[in-house]
């Protein structure tokens, strides 16, 4: 073995096991192993790997610049963000995005999917995070969302500029119909991404229906031009709020339309707890997507991030751990059976996501999990289960990534009157 990870938890077996790594993977879990390098859980929770499935590195540490977001609005934040884009430079993206990718790597995180906004001419942002991508590759991987922030139609040669970032390596196609001008111009936007991901065989990640509006509805055309154009497993809708302010019988038929085109979610509790519910006065809507009936129907639901420190979230610090513990107060999923899906939003339902996987109940999700043959992305936790680190957001003792480890945290210890504190039972 290169490396045993000695006396681990792992969520959902009995006991302690040793976890030997070879060649990038796993290759053995059992009780006693020997052999290599060693290190140890000290009986405490090993875990897959984190996917940041969801974030925007361009605009990553501009909060305030070059004004603050004084409504706290969505729509507020995109005007800052399109004066921003104006004095966006290789070397002001590269010096942000370099200083927070170490944040990302310390909280667990081996794969980022960021959407990059591509309503610039000159493609700076998506050119510099494209050097960065090959420069971190074996640390982090990247993949990059060609996102038109300004819509495809409404954004004069918008679409033009998706195929030219696509051609220059973006990995993913994005939208924005809900925030064109006409809803035929949203329609459009849907048909133009999806027609080009048939064409080019590349996965879609649109934004879609981030708003309180229940007339937006382009979530049901995402569906029809995914099973017209066959593409299940390859699709993503993030956000959907929308779905939130939607009657019951319209959403639970739209719920089985998405299950049954193969559609992914992914919904971004940090970001849409604060933008949505903007023009409510009481009650106020929470705005996020219907996570726990996506769930229920078999839908493919990821968490993910969205926003550190930018015009539309002026907090974070590139953990996905904040993201489900908001998920869990603001999508009441504090029962057991729903804390339970929380770490596989954040693992395997977002790998699946990554490698285009359809996803059938639980089949699909095997490929992120900590099982022999496995890639052996790792993270190695000072608590012995989810729930404990759900509950106490430790920082990670160890990451892993490809068999090796690429982040350590010494560990804290407080003391109240010379006694040792441990925040557990």
């Amino acid at each position: 073995m290169d490396l045993v990870i000695k006396d681990a938890r792992l969520t959902g077996r009995e006991g302690l096991v040793d976890i030997g790594l070879e060649g990038g993977r796993i290759a053995a879990i059992e009780p006693r192993l020997h052999g290599g390098e060693e290190i140890s859980a000290e009986g405490n929770l090993v875990s897959p790997s984190f996917y940041e499935i969801h974030i925007h590195l361009d605009a990553i540490l501009t909060e305030g610049d070059p004004r603050p977001n004084r409504s706290g609005s969505l729509w507020e934040g995109i005007a800052i963000w399109a004066e921003r884009v104006g004095r966006l430079s290789r070397e002001d993206v590269r010096a942000r995005v370099l200083k927070v990718l170490p944040w990302f790597v310390a909280h667990g995180v081996t794969h980022i999917r960021t959407h990059v906004d591509v309503c610039d001419p000159s493609l700076t942002a998506l050119k510099a995070l494209l050097e960065i991508k090959a420069e971190v590759k074996g640390l982090i991987d990247i993949q990059i969302v060609a996102f038109p922030q300004l819509g495809m139609f409404s954004f004069e040669g918008g679409d033009a500029l998706v195929r030219q970032a696509l051609e220059l390596g973006a990995d993913v196609i994005g939208g924005i119909p809900h925030y064109e001008i006409t809803r035929e111009y949203g329609v459009q936007n849907v048909k133009f991404a999806l027609s080009l991901a048939h064409e080019s065989g590349l996965p879609v990640d649109i934004h879609c229906d981030e708003t309180d509006d229940d007339h937006s509805r382009f979530l049901e055309t995402m569906a029809a031009e995914t099973l017209r154009l066959r593409l299940s497993g390859r699709v993503a809708a993030s956000h959907a709020t929308a779905m939130h302010s939607y009657n019951n019988a319209y959403a639970d038929k739209l719920i089985g339309n998405v299950k049954r085109a193969g559609l992914h979610v992914i919904c971004n509790p940090p970001d849409n707890a604060v933008l949505q519910g903007r023009f409510d006065h009481y009650p106020i809507r929470r705005g996020l997507t219907r996570v726990k009936e996506l769930l229920a129907a078999g839908v493919n639901v990821a968490a993910g991030h969205d926003s550190v420190m930018d015009p539309w979230y002026p907090m974070g610090k590139g953990d996905p751990l904040h993201t489900a513990f908001v998920l869990l107060h603001y999508g009441l999923m504090s029962g057991r059976e729903d804390r339970e899906q929380l770490f596989p939003m954040l693992t395997s339902r977002p790998a699946a996501i990554w490698h285009n996987r359809l996803v059938r109940g639980s089949e699909g999700l095997e490929g992120h999990a900590v099982a022999v043959g496995n890639p052996a992305d790792l993270i190695v936790w000072p608590v012995p289960t989810e729930d404990d680190a759900l509950r106490t957001l430790p920082m990670r003792r160890y990451v892993l990534k490809r068999g090796k480890v690429v982040a350590e945290t010494r560990p804290e210890v407080s003391y109240v009157q010379g006694q040792e504190v441990r925040f557990l039972r």
